[in-house]
């Protein structure tokens, strides 16, 4: 099957989410939260992580993510992962509470596609303390695309991780999770970086968005987030309408995409110092804000 054949599918099967100019989204990817350990790379960056999402929540926003957020590669188990960063989860199970949840499964954490392995991972969690297990995502789905659709305009937004366009982290996915495992973890550890990842492989990353920017522009210049290369990407009205949202594994920040009152912004998140030496983590608009309908 073609990188064409699979976007297709995902874009034919994705979950349609309406929406309008009143409509809060933030959109982040590429989260690989591990087992705090040195290999997880997501731990120099969660406290960053958390201040943003419970800015986002404070404030009404639904919060998508757009695949491999659990790093269940480098992990076995979502156990470790929950026990890790338990208070992220807690969070995001108030945006699951309200209906302000919809989560995307990529490459690292393609064993989601499978409802029964959400249903049974996901579900419930034990608790240390009162020696029970406690609700934690019951009934949740994750989907290999959503399509926000605008109540007004009619224009469509599409939601995938991106990995359709990769055929080794789509079709091979155990293949590379078995690397990772046994032989670029232990690597990790001592500063080697997996050199087959688009993220980490320039010439992969071009390849990738190359793909996804031909099947943008055979399906009318569809408008299409995707996280997977790691990459922020926010194109000019009249290119391809390919945006990337980053990941939240960027040295020392985090980025994303939202979109409020009908614009959209490529954010960045990260401690900065003020002039008495005080450290504080600050949002700041890399790209926009930019009126959706200008890109229709």
């Amino acid at each position: 099957m073609s990188s064409k054949s699979r976007l297709d599918r995902a874009f034919k099967n994705a979950l349609v989410v309406p929406f309008d100019d009143t409509s809060k989204f933030i959109f982040f990817s590429d989260c690989h939260r591990g087992d705090n350990s040195f290999a997880d790379d997501f731990a120099n960056n969660r406290n960053i992580y958390y201040h943003a999402l419970k800015h986002y929540y404070k404030e009404g926003f639904t919060y998508c993510e757009l695949g491999d957020g659990d790093e269940l590669w480098e992990n076995i188990s979502f156990k470790t992962i929950f026990r890790a960063h338990k208070n992220v989860y807690e969070l995001l199970q108030l945006f699951f509470r309200e209906n302000r949840l919809h989560m995307i499964w990529g490459n690292h954490d393609m064993v989601y596609r499978n409802p029964d392995y959400v249903k049974k991972t996901l579900s419930y969690y034990f608790d240390q303390k009162t020696r029970q297990e406690l609700p934690l995502f019951p009934d949740i789905q994750y989907h290999e695309a959503v399509l926000l659709k605008h109540s007004d305009t009619g224009q469509c937004i599409f939601l995938l991780h991106g990995h359709q366009a990769d055929f080794m982290n789509y079709v091979g996915w155990r293949f590379h999770r078995f690397l990772v495992r046994v032989l670029w973890k232990p690597l990790q550890v001592i500063g080697i970086s997996d050199p087959t990842s688009p993220a980490q492989n320039f010439k992969e990353t071009i390849k990738v968005e190359r793909r996804l920017k031909k099947w943008i522009l055979q399906n009318n210049n569809q408008f299409t987030i995707v996280g997977h290369t790691h990459r922020p990407r926010f194109p000019e009205v009249g290119e391809p309408l390919l945006f990337n949202d980053g990941s939240c594994v960027h040295p020392r920040s985090i980025t994303g995409i939202e979109i409020e009152n009908g614009n959209i912004t490529l954010i960045k998140w990260q401690i900065a110092t003020t002039e008495d030496g005080t450290l504080k983590i600050i949002r700041v608009p890399l790209e926009g804000p930019q009126k959706l309908t200008d890109f229709i």
